[in-house]
């Protein structure tokens, strides 16, 4: 069984920066690509930004040239740097990765369990 654990959210004014973290735990398993999703209040979960295996990235028009999607196989974490903040950005952020098990054979859909951030002054 796969374990993701975030950290990082937290309340910060306009303009400033947050990193989220994400960690996976468990044995035997292998991280495919990984993403951070998130979801505002009254609306759909959307994908913020998503990151290969080897490191491909891609973002939403929304947060290009704010926020940054980076990984560390070593220690399967995956975090997001988000500098330059707006209040629409307050959302429930949650990580997502593709997960392949070893013991199984199988591959699969894994989530974190979410950090609030929000963005106000």
């Amino acid at each position: 069984q796969v374990q993701f654990v975030e950290s990082g959210g937290g309340l910060v004014q306009p303009g400033g920066s947050l990193r989220l973290s994400c960690a996976a735990s468990g044995s035997s398993f292998r991280i495919l690509a990984m993403g951070w999703h998130r979801q505002a209040p009254g609306k759909q979960r959307e994908l913020v930004a998503a990151i290969t295996n080897g490191g491909s990235t891609n973002y939403a028009d929304s947060v290009k040239g704010r926020f940054t999607i980076s990984r560390d196989n070593a220690k399967n974490t995956v975090y997001l740097q988000m500098n330059n903040l707006k209040p629409e950005d307050t959302a429930v952020y949650y990580c997502n990765a593709g997960v392949f098990s070893r013991a199984t054979m199988s591959s699969g859909d894994y989530w974190g369990q979410g950090t609030q951030v929000t963005v106000s002054s």
